[in-house]
């Protein structure tokens, strides 16, 4: 049962913040000592290219970062209470940067539940879906803003072989697994803990996810962190270590909507996606074929209205749920989206440093009753999650794209820039 209770104080200081009450703050543990400025995460691990990523080698030059707009006021973190559920406490954490961009996260799923960001005449709104209060998100079916995991999109029949064994899974998408299963990461209450970061307001949230979870293998601990940048970027870095051999594709699940959450259809955003190629599924999951995007609905190398080809898809109900093979080195942060509304003129480029790219444009939202009474209707959200490629389990040139060993680490960044015009 979920009971609310009061709010703590604000914590403001000059472009920076210290610890007040019961907010706790600490360095990065990323090999960082007192008085050093914590470095950016690193690249991930190297590992060896499909056939798929290896083909796809054309290259975009990442937009110029945009210079910072003179301060707003003070950078700004509080932590609140958000409710409980099955005895445990959630919290819920504002970051607020220097030009007055407010990020919401909660420790339940470890998701985003609100961004406000500026249009083109500098008026903010929230431009992810999600809900106003934790009960939403723990009766939602969604995922809205949540870490997935343990491994992010579809295993084919929910059952995978590794080191010689086979896994049994949980099925809850039809006969194959979606995002960790029927509890996964995004059901789950992780820990956090604020964080002293030099680009700006960042907490750091912790989930361990127990040895045989959701039939997977080994003790997993997984960790994200989302930094609101002095740059007016959302930040998502994200980690996970592992006790024994294990599948690992964590992914971030933003439903985005440029001109607000309560705008209406994403049909008219314009999207440009860096990817000569994608991996088509039977009828969603991929076996393994990659195809060229050129000339057909999945071709966003120029951009286009979403809802341009939403019925050329062939999907039921109509619109895009396939996964792009990203162009350039699959393990460097690199170009992977850009969306614009034409209406509020907010622009979002996307950076991340993973193969895949799973484009989904809201076919499944079904009216369900969302933030401020909001109802969110089918393609009225749309999400770019960057992610190992789904079914890698499953598919022999792809499969060690997933295996996590004792002693790796495994690492995801993705970089959200907003700007407007």
């Amino acid at each position: 049962m979920m009971q609310s209770r009061q709010a703590d104080s604000w914590i403001e200081t000059p472009r920076g913040y210290r610890v007040l009450g019961l907010l706790a703050f600490s360095l990065l543990d990323f090999g960082c000592s007192a008085g050093q400025t914590p470095p950016a995460m690193p690249k991930a691990d190297a590992e060896p290219a499909s056939t798929a990523t290896a083909a796809a080698t054309s290259t975009v030059q990442a937009p110029a970062v945009p210079p910072v707009p003179p301060s707003s006021g003070p950078a700004r973190l509080a932590k609140a209470a958000y409710g409980s559920i099955e005895g445990k406490n959630v919290d819920l954490y504002t970051l607020t940067n220097t030009n007055g961009l407010v990020l919401k996260v909660t420790t339940y799923g470890a998701a985003v539940t609100e961004l406000h960001v500026p249009d083109k005449d500098g008026r903010l709104a929230d431009v992810v879906l999600g809900f106003d209060s934790l009960d939403g998100y723990v009766k939602g079916g969604a995922f809205f803003g949540a870490t997935v995991g343990r491994v992010a999109n579809r295993i084919k029949n929910a059952k995978f072989k590794l080191e010689g064994k086979d896994y049994a899974l949980v099925a809850n998408d039809g006969q194959n697994q979606l995002h960790g299963g029927k509890k996964g990461f995004d059901k789950q209450v992780w820990t956090a803990e604020t964080l002293d970061s030099a680009e700006g307001p960042s907490v750091r949230l912790t989930y361990v996810s127990a040895d045989g979870e959701e039939g997977y293998p080994g003790k997993l601990t997984a960790r994200t962190v989302y930094t609101l940048t002095y740059q007016n970027e959302l930040r998502v870095d994200m980690e996970a270590t592992t006790e024994k051999t294990t599948l690992v594709n964590l992914a971030h699940h933003s439903y985005w909507n440029l001109g607000g959450h309560n705008s209406g259809p994403i049909v008219e955003h314009e999207l440009e996606l860096y990817a000569d190629s994608y991996t088509p599924g039977e009828p969603i999951v991929p076996s393994g074929v990659v195809k060229p995007v050129k000339g057909t609905a999945f071709d966003f190398l120029k951009a286009k209205p979403i809802g341009r080809d939403l019925r050329a898809t062939r999907l039921d109900p109509p619109g895009f749920d396939h996964n792009f093979v990203v162009n350039g080195d699959p393990n460097s942060l690199r170009p992977v989206a850009r969306v614009k509304d034409p209406k509020s003129g907010r622009v979002m480029t996307l950076e991340a440093n993973q193969p895949g790219v799973q484009f989904y444009s809201g076919n499944y939202l079904n009216g369900a009753v969302g933030k401020g009474g909001t109802p969110y209707a089918q393609h009225t959200g749309f999400c770019l999650e960057t992610q190992k490629f789904p079914n890698a389990s499953s598919v022999p040139a792809w499969q060690k794209q997933v295996v996590l060993k004792p002693g790796e680490t495994y690492r995801h960044t993705m970089v959200h820039r907003f700007t407007a015009e």
